[in-house]
């Protein structure tokens, strides 16, 4: 066994700063010369990364537990402390339906008490919206969100904010980070027991007074509310929150609304960390929906719709002409971009220098809609957190603009500013709202994407999305990353590349844009390739993007598909070799 190694986890094991329990698994771990295990907990520290923490549940340094979680947040209460001197310190909490978030969430008070940081937890579990809203509403420096989004059942995680409800960015980020780094021993932590924290009115409870501004405020962003209102029980709707938290808020606010034939998939209603019913609750899979789809034709539905444990994404489904169509992220955010600008526009509603936030690997298809409707785009790097920090930004120096809406294609949508994050509770109002629109014109959803291809162009994305876990598998996605950085920047498969970015070296990007891992291939013939490892995940990802000019749009359809399906081919072989 690594000496190292075995150093690290010998000291877990006799540190009087962590629980005997917890000891006891450790030098379980080493008493049977578990090599293998303790080599994947010990041979680093938990990465504190851009977003924050997430990993396996378990002991160890680098894994997802309570005293990483204490770690986590000294160094955010230290970061706050130092970078707003002069004022009372807040900090907003909410949880998911995950093993231990509750736990976690009451750790992460705990720490703020000792740190005379001011606590606001919620009383239940609350989606990702509610608590950017809450850092907000109770004007807190800083939020944190426990949570490992759509990760299997073993993982949990530590998602952290700033005082504008967004996930950290730039610098504040790497403040966070280097003080996270600088924590050396456990001990150093410091805590006030919950109870006492309440009892001290440094944490305090969050509840319903709070998330009905937060109803109120969202029922005002739907376009045809009166539609709603008037008709809205025409649209029968099924969704699912797959165990997770968005059944009480997405189910009420479809009925503040006004649409409120719901049909729950009910063996995914209780919330549970196991995720029984699912191999994993990513509304993002097919496999995921599989109970709300068969609800869905059970009851003749006109959509089903699902949302992640913490609520921040959602899945789709809908009837058309006898076959079932998932829609992807890309599919969805196109669809709600053209029908809210175009609604706006009919109305004569919409406003001056309006704009929308997208990222560089959703489909260009939506910038040919936005330029039609006069809406400016901006385009970020991967990840909801730099849609909203751009939008921050141009808040800050441009107020004469306007935000519309941000979209990602992992299935992320935000409509209103009051959240800086995406809002999966707010998107399923949305979404049921187009659904209801189009229904009540005759049409599905699926003929409204038909019609804007037919006025916008054929756009085709796939995203194909490869595990390597463990240290062998963190090698293994550098090499990918390599290979492709040197052998690409000029011939992807038979393709010309006629453009090669490289965004962690800026060549041929938008310069004002962070350094980041990803690489974008702009090939001849229409065809876009973006690669990257994922920020929270063990995996990497390539987004294809493709566009078909020739044809019928039958016959763009099936050539863009078995072109996608060569591509993603040629990908998964050459991962595999390397």
């Amino acid at each position: 066994m690594n000496e190292q190694i075995l150093d690290r986890a010998k000291k877990w094991a006799n540190d009087p700063a962590i629980d005997a329990a917890d000891r006891f698994e450790i030098q379980n771990l080493i008493d049977k010369n578990d090599s293998a295990e303790l080599n994947e907990r010990f041979y680093r520290d938990l990465e504190f990364g851009t977003g924050g923490l997430r990993s396996i549940l378990g002991m160890g340094q680098n894994r997802m537990n309570k005293y990483n979680v204490r770690k986590a947040t000294q160094a955010l209460c230290t970061t706050i402390i130092k970078t707003f001197p002069g004022t009372k310190h807040k900090l907003a909490i909410s949880y998911d339906s995950r093993h231990f978030s509750y736990e976690f969430a009451k750790e992460v008070a705990s720490v703020c008490a000792g740190n005379n940081v001011e606590a606001f937890i919620y009383e239940r579990m609350n989606p990702v919206a509610l608590l950017s809203f809450s850092v907000r509403h109770h004007g807190a420096q800083a939020g944190v969100m426990i949570t490992a989004s759509h990760n299997p059942p073993k993982y949990n995680g530590y998602k952290c904010y700033w005082n504008d409800g967004a996930q950290v960015t730039p610098p504040n980020d790497d403040n966070v980070i280097n003080a996270y780094n600088a924590i050396a021993n456990y001990d150093q932590v410091k805590m006030l027991n919950f109870e006492e924290g309440v009892k001290k009115n440094l944490i305090h409870w969050v509840g319903a007074d709070v998330e009905n501004k937060y109803f109120d405020f969202i029922k005002t962003k739907n376009i045809n509310f009166d539609l709603c209102q008037k008709r809205g029980s025409e649209l029968k709707i099924v969704y699912t929150p797959i165990h997770g938290t968005g059944l009480i808020p997405c189910t009420r606010a479809l009925n503040d609304l006004g649409l409120t034939n719901i049909f729950l998939v009910e063996e995914q209603t209780k919330p549970d960390g196991n995720f029984p019913t699912v191999k994993s609750p990513n509304p993002e899979n097919p496999e995921a929906l599989a109970l709300a789809v068969k609800l869905l034709e059970k009851e003749k539905a006109d959509i089903a719709m699902g949302s992640d444990p913490d609520a921040d994404r959602m899945g789709v489904v809908i009837p058309h002409q006898g076959k079932l169509h998932y829609l992807n992220g890309n599919q969805i955010g196109t669809i709600m971009i053209h029908y809210i600008f175009s609604e706006l526009k009919k109305k004569n509603k919409m406003p001056t220098k309006p704009y929308f936030v997208k990222t560089i690997v959703t489909t260009p298809l939506q910038d040919k809609i936005a330029a039609h409707f006069g809406v400016t785009v901006e385009n970020t790097l991967t990840g909801f957190k730099w849609i909203c920090g751009r939008m921050n930004e141009i808040e800050r120096t441009q107020p004469d603009r306007t935000f519309l809406f941000g979209t990602e294609e992992s299935f992320g949508y935000l409509n209103h500013t009051e959240c800086r994050d995406k809002d999966g509770v707010s998107s399923v109002t949305v979404m049921a709202e187009i659904a209801l629109y189009y229904k009540t014109m005759g049409m599905t959803v699926v003929d409204a994407l038909d019609k804007i291809y037919e006025e916008f162009g054929f756009s085709h994305e796939v995203l194909l999305s490869l595990d390597y876990e463990g240290i062998e598998g963190s090698k293994k996605i550098g090499r990918i990353m390599e290979y492709f950085r040197k052998n690409a920047q000029s011939k992807f498969m038979n393709f010309k590349v006629e453009r090669f970015e490289d965004y962690e070296n800026q060549i041929n990007t938008n310069q004002s844009l962070p350094k980041s891992n990803v690489l974008g291939l702009i090939c001849e013939k229409n065809v876009h390739v973006y690669l990257r490892p994922s920020g929270t995940e063990p995996k990497i990802k390539f987004y294809v993007m493709l566009r078909e000019d020739q044809g019928s749009l039958a016959e763009k359809k099936k050539n863009a598909e078995v072109k996608a399906n060569v591509v993603l081919s040629f990908l998964k072989t050459t991962c595999d070799g390397i």
